[in-house]
């Protein structure tokens, strides 16, 4: 009896052991992956620095959270998991969930014609539909690069819905025709948030926290419509500053909503991530409708759904979208065939979120991917010595003429440089010998020719392009004296009213306006002069005397300025 009873306590000891073996193995492992996550945020794990805030989410469970670096430099706040940030366009899958909600309802339909809620939109002769604005398709000019040209401050002066609003109303033309492209505006999410408001009879932040936040349990999120609001927990941005740790404020002055202005955490994020698999929100018929890709008239399938990207990383689906404003930087990555997230918000407006979520998804997801890491800044190809005679072949300017877009590609020193301006100079590293790639960024500078003799050509293709962009390359515009005095002028435009002076100082253009510090104008092919706010293309008359320019900044195309005096200096 004495030997069972030994028998049977000794199996029960060999049991338990056995049972607690997996699970100090699981405890090993999972130290040994969160070591590895820290790492990757080494850089900003400090009391000098801003820095991130990270939630891994896996199954519907968050598996790490940590912060890393200081929410508040002032005061010595630490970054936390319930620290909250500002997280810029990741916004936009929230107004975007808001529609769909009342089209849910029957209360609107994707289809109606914005003008039916906008009623101060102008007519462009054409209807714009509340889809096209979800999907980047409505043709309308970007606000924020509006506000600019208009005179506004980004993150000094204070913007509000009716700052956009009043210059929405002043515009004369689109980008394009609605659904003949997918060019990214956050014109089209603040109408949003304006239909959602007009519709609902309740403001955007009361709706969303209603029928989104509060449901999902996402306690430390809103969106925040008043500026001068206190916010507790809450990270203040920040950029960097001349000398090592050293830092100034960056933050946002909105109120505005819609296309930005949501504040949360890593861990309500957790929340509203978890709803895709098991919607509480709008059931899954509403997950259907937000992963819905947008379509352009001519059929084409974007990438782009409902304020939220499908693409690929390594093999593998991602949906994903990312945010950027003043210094706050912040990334939402899903593997939805995984069952896993990524959610990092970051505080430092060097900081590059997306990038850091994907190192993180290699490190929880290493046996799963199929193709190997992509070649990071870190990570570029060792370089290969080009002769300084080879150098000065690709040397000049190139031109896209469907865009009307050019790259100024400078030697010196041994080493080529693509130019922004007379300062500013990224490094192109040699990695073959007519090939080579940005030292900071994944992207790649490939040089070559059609036949021997004909002009050189230039490739740039980014990490994830499946397409390069070519340049051929042109003879540089050098403007006479006389010719910069023939632009020089004052010039208006009916859909802003800051007057644009240009004037000649030192041989060259300069460009003078509202609140602004003078932009020195870089000619490149004849009539074409490049500035930090985009290309002027001067219009002349049958005379051949100039009347007036259209300028084109990424997100505006066709804004026409009219010459009313020639006087310059």
């Amino acid at each position: 009896m004495i030997r069972f009873a030994f028998a049977v306590c000794f199996l029960a000891v060999v049991s338990a052991v056995a049972q607690e073996a997996p699970k100090a193995d699981q405890a090993t492992a999972s130290r040994r992956l969160h070591d590895q996550t820290d790492k990757v945020f080494a850089k900003w794990d400090s009391t000098l620095t801003p820095g991130c805030a990270l939630s891994v989410m896996k199954d519907g469970q968050i598996i790490y959270k940590r912060g890393y670096g200081m929410a508040d430099l002032d005061h010595d706040v630490t970054i936390n998991s319930e620290t909250v940030f500002h997280v810029a366009s990741i916004s936009k899958q929230f107004t975007a969930t808001a529609i769909l909600l009342l089209a849910q309802e029957g209360k609107l339909s994707l289809d109606d014609d914005v003008h039916k809620y906008i009623k101060e939109l102008p007519d462009f002769g054409m209807p714009i539909t509340i889809r096209e604005l979800i999907h980047h398709t409505s043709g309308l000019r970007d606000q924020w690069s509006l506000l600019g040209m208009a005179g506004w401050r980004y993150s000094l002066d204070l913007i509000t819905d009716d700052d956009v609003m009043e210059l929405m109303s002043r515009q004369k033309d689109l980008n394009f025709k609605p659904g003949e492209k997918h060019v990214y505006c956050n014109t089209g999410y603040t109408l949003l948030a304006q239909i959602v408001k007009r519709v609902s009879g309740e403001s955007f932040r009361e709706f969303t926290t209603k029928r989104i936040f509060e449901p999902l349990g996402m306690k430390n999120t809103h969106f925040r419509d008043d500026h001068a609001e206190i916010v507790k927990h809450i990270a203040y941005g920040y950029e960097e500053g001349k000398g090592e740790n050293v830092f100034r404020l960056s933050v946002t002055n909105f109120d505005t909503v819609g296309a930005t202005s949501l504040l949360t955490t890593v861990e309500d994020l957790a929340r509203w991530d978890e709803n895709f698999y098991h919607p509480t929100v709008g059931g899954p018929a509403l997950v259907e409708q937000q992963l819905l890709r947008g379509t352009l008239n001519s059929g084409k399938v974007l990438d782009y759904a409902s304020g939220l990207v499908h693409g690929k990383y390594r093999g593998l689906e991602t949906v994903d979208h990312a945010g950027a404003d003043a210094g706050y930087r912040a990334d939402l990555l899903r593997f939805p065939q995984q069952h896993f997230s990524v959610a990092c918000l970051c505080n430092q407006a060097e900081t590059n979120p997306s990038d850091l979520a994907r190192k993180v998804a290699d490190i929880y997801l290493a046996d799963q991917f199929k193709e190997p890491p992509p070649a990071r800044a870190e990570t570029l190809p060792k370089s290969v010595a080009v002769s300084d005679e080879r150098l000065a072949q690709y040397e000049g300017l190139y031109w896209k003429s469907d865009e009307e877009r050019s790259m100024l590609i400078v030697r010196k020193d041994g080493k080529l440089f693509l130019s922004e301006s007379e300062e500013d100079r990224l490094e192109l590293a040699p990695v073959a010998d007519n090939l080579f790639q940005l030292v900071r960024f994944p992207v790649s500078f490939t040089f070559d020719q059609v036949s021997g003799g004909a002009p050189w050509r230039l490739s740039v293709q980014g990490q994830g392009q499946e397409t390069p962009d070519v340049f051929e390359r042109v003879t540089k515009f050098q403007p006479t004296p006389e010719q910069l005095t023939g632009y020089a002028g004052s010039y208006v435009s009916a859909e802003i009213d800051p007057v644009y002076r240009i004037v000649v100082e030192s041989g060259s253009l300069v460009l003078q306006r509202l609140k602004s510090k003078p932009q020195k104008l870089r000619p490149t092919i004849l009539d074409y002069f490049e500035g930090p706010d985009g290309s002027l293309h001067f219009q002349r008359d049958a005379s051949g005397n100039i009347t007036g320019f259209v300028l084109d900044s990424g997100r505006i195309k066709n804004f026409r300025f009219t010459k009313t005096s020639g006087a310059g200096r």
